[in-house]
């Protein structure tokens, strides 16, 4: 087999055999095929598109070059959940301790954040003490003691991905939907998981600009984690405007700590709820939504799942003092208001521009080099729709510089007043097959 044939058949529009896809993977995850060749192939799968096949098939291969983590060990239904990105995403720092609470088991592998998507691991590390990084063993015996943990994910899972990732970041194949499911499912499937629920966003902070390109997104992932034997759907939502008030590691920590109390943002709730049901009924802890729901619902103004987070805090070296005194966390030397420079109603709140300002505070990395500051973000005050006053503050910027002027344009360029807006729809649409 010749790497040079098999670029010529998928520039030709030809779909490749699942043969030729482990030996195209195989061999360039063993540094035989170079990375020209393979950056020739990629711009081919752009343009040409593959198949459902192919793609479950480039997902497998992919998943197969490294570990594949075995939680069989871990009792009952394993449920995973990913989000495909966004701004102010506090979800799984939320879910895990509340779908726990209800007895679903969630053994969660989470990255790291690059641009102004915030990593999950990121916001974490925020808690003083917390380990992000632990032995596989490690991992499912406190999954098995306490329901929940959140990890980084190991370096040799899924390691075609890494290498496939860098060059598709260098070659503007990044926004190929086969090249995006395939990198996305490979991880979720190498990391054990019974059952995934896919959070696909769609709007100016998500990945998928466009709702047609989300729905297709989200029936590939689908589609994929059916053939490779995962119960797999998709909650398709918007990310017009960040999810929640909070756009920081530490921020979005006490954003979350707030919703465990029922002190949370009506549409970060929302999405927890909507999410969590599908996670509980997934993991056969409830027959339908509803009752997952009113489920979770109860595991909230108990304080159940407040109790849960606490414990997956100390189970991971974590103090715990920060739920009860979150200023331990919320440490940025200085704090500003941004006026609104008229009065009217939020029209417009562009998600990855507020994301980039929240960035340009030291709350993202420009590079996957960069150090993050934990206390720095953005905290909202207004969202689309509602209405604000000539000078009253549209948000609060904490910062660990004077130097924010650049960062107060960005902000002011990407928040519109104007006479009237509808608040955004949360949820466009939910895929299961």
């Amino acid at each position: 087999m010749r790497m040079v044939d098999l670029i010529e058949k998928k520039r030709n529009g030809l779909a490749l055999t699942k043969e030729e896809i482990q030996f195209i993977i195989e061999e360039y995850t063993n540094d035989v095929i170079p990375d020209y060749q393979m950056s020739a192939l990629l711009m081919a799968i752009f343009y040409e598109d593959m198949t459902d096949e192919e793609i479950t098939n480039l997902t497998l291969a992919m998943a197969n070059s490294g570990e594949i983590i075995d939680l069989r060990s871990i009792e009952g239904v394993k449920v995973d959940k990913h989000s495909t990105g966004g701004v102010g995403d506090t979800t799984t720092l939320i879910l895990a301790p509340l779908v726990a609470s209800v007895g679903a088991p969630v053994a969660k592998m989470s990255g790291r954040g690059l641009g102004y998507t915030g990593g999950t691991l990121d916001k974490l590390e925020s808690i003083p003490g917390f380990k992000v990084e632990i032995s596989d063993e490690e991992f499912i015996e406190t999954v098995n003691k306490s329901n929940v943990a959140v990890i980084g994910q190991s370096g040799d899972l899924a390691p075609a991905d890494k290498k496939l990732y860098a060059l598709r970041d260098v070659t503007a194949t990044v926004d190929s939907i086969p090249l995006i499911a395939s990198s996305i499912m490979s991880k979720k499937i190498a990391a054990g998981a019974n059952a995934i629920v896919l959070d696909v966003t769609t709007g100016d902070g998500a990945f998928m600009k466009s709702l047609e390109d989300a729905k297709r997104l989200a029936h590939t992932m689908v589609r994929i984690g059916a053939l490779a034997d995962r119960q797999t759907m998709a909650v398709i939502s918007d990310m017009s405007q960040p999810l929640g008030e909070a756009i920081g590691n530490s921020l979005e920590v006490v954003e979350a700590i707030e919703t465990l109390k029922g002190n949370g943002p009506e549409d970060l709730v929302e999405m927890c709820y909507v999410l969590g049901s599908q996670m509980v009924v997934l993991a056969k802890k409830a027959k339908t939504l509803d009752e997952a729901r009113a489920m979770l619902k109860e595991a909230l103004t108990s304080g159940k799942a407040l109790d849960k987070f606490r414990e997956m805090i100390q189970n991971q070296g974590g103090d715990t003092r920060v739920i009860d005194q979150p200023e331990m966390i919320l440490t940025a030397q200085y704090s500003y208001e941004l006026p609104a420079k008229s009065a009217g109603v939020v029209t417009k709140l562009v998600a990855n521009e507020i994301g980039i300002a929240a960035m340009m505070l030291g709350a993202g990395r420009k590079t996957k080099e960069d150090a993050i500051d934990h206390a720095v973000g953005l905290k909202l005050h207004k969202k689309i729709g509602e209405t604000i006053s000539e000078g009253e503050s549209l948000l609060t910027i904490y910062s660990n510089t004077k130097e924010i002027e650049a960062v107060k344009e960005l902000l002011y360029e990407n928040i519109e007043i104007g006479v009237s807006a509808q608040e955004p729809k949360l949820i466009h649409d939910i895929i299961t097959e």
